[in-house]
């Protein structure tokens, strides 16, 4: 590239220049986007992407590569077009932005392997941008990561919780990116044009804040440098910008937001406007720079996972599942230096700060803000480490929408919600998980696990981490018997037939503190000469249909579940959308009214999911007047 500032700044401009027209010409054949917040980040991403960013433009996915995360993912045309710019996609291909056929989505998503998380749920960018930030800590890379943000979006307290974060770990290779160009959607944005007040709020963060001209090349170049130069602290360029800038008819003007030009004089007269002032350098001086963008160094070695010993316990122990998983993630963590750990200031009851003892340079504490938690293990994931989140369950409701980018993202994120249920006891109804499973089942992408014992949850912490895409392993507070063995195998999908024989009247089917229920019923009914079929839905998502229906055959289609869950989206719901196809109803049992403290025994009778519920259960569901109901 040129290495005198004179000869660099025009041809920046004309990148510039060439990202507006592309993004007008891709919305305008697509009937909508928005090509106005496009044209105000211009130039910094052609600054960025042509000057600054140090990345291998035909290899994305470089694991040491620079990494840029587009928070405002509705620019998403100008993503695409510096990417074309820099020879990835073909400029033509632009054109079929939006089409169901391309992977040019409205917004960002990992089908492309430019874009580590997909964006376009604002808020989420710098938390993400953290992660991917903190991972370079932990390969000992000096790669960078860009988060570019709307000033809209800073409205989102989840951005507070990311910039907190990130000032407090001192990550200083982190480098934020506000385009400041005043416009929301409906209306002018909080903050407008007063830049001095948004620098005052980051630096109150601990960041190091810039306030610059963001359609001045040379000022955007020294504020890259000056953020290359801070240590100890991560940096926010505040950049004031015109959406639809270079576009007179657009420029700094309300109602154009998500609006394409019209085909014909609206995009005609735009993209004139634009070439006019494309300056005079020589015709190949863009391809120049982009040859001479910086590459990382070679890749290093992938990672392996030295072998893991079985768990380590015998029959007659009493271990929560809780305290399992900690036990199992320590030993995971040691085993696979991919394995990270972050947890919300619950570490003592998660038990994640055994992983925090065994490996404390891949531990992150998020402190009590679940979204940055999320928002970082989804960047941790993206950029090859395999983060395990953790809180009460009941918690990660408040990161819900985190989760549903890290399932449209696909990523490697391994959730585990802690305190589930009823069976927590005193603490009251605030503190109890009883939508978590309906939040995770609803991602089509999403696999969870419910283990009942504490030698199934450390294989569930293990299957977790060879299994492709987000995992959500559910864990229990009470301690529980072991049921099984050490060697003892679990697959994704599948399930465990504890009791049956050739007289099962009924299959029941539980999981968790459930489970156990279930099998002190089988004790009980046994005394009034009652056979029942106990089964462990330890895989919830995906489920173990085949030894279902083959339970259900064999008990003439009695099926009753139990689940220290609500109703809806839980065990019930997973075991009726299995047997449904075949015929079978199934009767449910599960908490359905808010409920309220008290010791765990007497809310899971009085909520309907004790042992005596089930026994009541199976009478009915067995008697001549009684119907299984869905």
């Amino acid at each position: 590239m040129p290495q005198d500032r004179a000869a660099l700044v025009p041809v920046l401009h004309n990148v510039a220049t060439q990202l507006r027209i592309d993004s007008i010409r891709s919305t305008t054949a697509a009937e909508s986007g928005h090509p106005t917040t496009c044209a105000s980040a211009a130039d910094l991403i052609a600054a960025l992407f042509f000057a600054e960013m140090r990345f291998d433009p035909k290899h994305p996915l470089h694991p040491l590569n620079d990494r840029f995360v587009l928070s405002k993912g509705h620019a998403a045309p100008i993503l695409y077009a510096a990417w074309a710019a820099v020879g990835y996609i073909k400029r033509d291909d632009l054109l079929n932005l939006r089409k169901i056929d391309s992977d040019l989505e409205g917004h960002p998503t990992p089908r492309l392997p430019f874009v580590d998380v997909a964006t376009g749920s604002l808020g989420q960018g710098l938390a993400a941008g953290l992660g991917a930030a903190l991972n370079a800590q932990r390969i000992g890379s000096d790669y960078r990561t860009y988060a570019l943000l709307g000033d809209g979006e800073t409205a989102e307290g989840s951005v507070w919780e990311a910039a907190e974060l990130a000032a407090f770990k001192k990550v200083d290779n982190l480098v934020g990116i506000t385009d400041v160009n005043r416009l929301g959607q409906s209306r002018p944005t909080m903050w407008q044009h007063d830049l001095d007040g948004l620098a005052r709020r980051w630096s109150a963060f601990g960041w190091n804040a810039i306030v610059i001209n963001g359609h001045d090349l040379n000022a955007i170049l020294d504020a890259f440098a000056a953020a290359r130069e801070t240590k100890g602290r991560p940096t926010m360029i505040l950049a004031k910008t015109f959406k639809g800038y270079g576009v007179s008819f657009l420029q700094d003007k309300e109602g154009w937001h998500g609006k394409a030009l019209k085909a014909g004089d609206e995009e005609h007269r735009a993209i004139a406007e634009l070439e006019k002032t494309l300056n005079g350098v020589p015709a190949d001086a863009i391809d120049k720079l982009r040859d001479a963008i910086p590459k990382p160094p070679a890749a290093p070695a992938a990672t392996k996972r030295s072998p893991l010993a079985p768990p380590a316990y015998k029959p007659g122990d009493v271990v929560a599942s809780r305290e399992a998983y900690g036990t199992a993630l320590a030993r995971l963590g040691k085993a696979d230096s991919r394995i990270v750990a972050l947890d919300a200031d619950v570490g003592n009851s998660t038990f994640s700060e055994r992983f925090e003892k065994a490996a404390p340079e891949r531990f992150y504490e998020s402190y009590i803000a679940e979204q940055v938690m999320v928002g970082a293990a989804m960047g941790l994931a993206a950029r090859g480490a395999i983060p395990y989140p953790s809180t009460f369950a009941c918690f990660l409701t408040r990161a819900y929408d985190f989760l549903r980018m890290a399932a449209i993202s696909n990523l490697n994120v391994k959730l585990a919600g802690s305190h589930a249920g009823v069976s927590i006891g005193e603490d009251g109804p605030s503190q109890m998980a009883l939508e978590d499973l309906a939040m995770t089942r609803a991602e089509p992408n999403f696999t969870v696990l419910y283990p009942s014992d504490a030698v199934c949850a450390e294989r569930c912490v293990e299957l977790a981490a060879d299994q492709p895409g987000p995992v959500y392993i559910r864990t229990s507070r009470p301690k529980t018997p072991i049921l099984y063995d050490a060697n003892e195998t679990f697959t994704v999908g599948g399930s465990k037939v504890l009791r049956q024989s050739a007289r099962d009247a009924v299959t029941v089917i539980g999981a968790g503190v459930t489970l156990f229920e279930a099998l002190k019923a089988f004790d009980l009914l046994a005394k009034d000469g009652i056979a029942i079929r106990v089964i462990d839905l330890y895989s919830v998502q995906p489920v173990d249909a085949d030894t279902l229906l083959a339970a259900a055959h064999a008990t003439d289609g009695r099926v009753v579940t139990v689940e220290d869950h609500y109703a809806a989206g839980g065990i019930g719901d997973a075991v009726a959308t299995a047997l449904a196809p075949a015929g079978f109803a199934v009767h449910r049992l599960a908490v359905r009214e808010i409920p309220r403290s008290g010791k765990p025994e007497e809310l899971l009778d009085r909520f309907g999911i004790s042992a005596g519920s089930i026994v009541n259960a199976v009478k009915a569901v067995t008697s001549d007047r009684t119907v299984a109901k869905v």
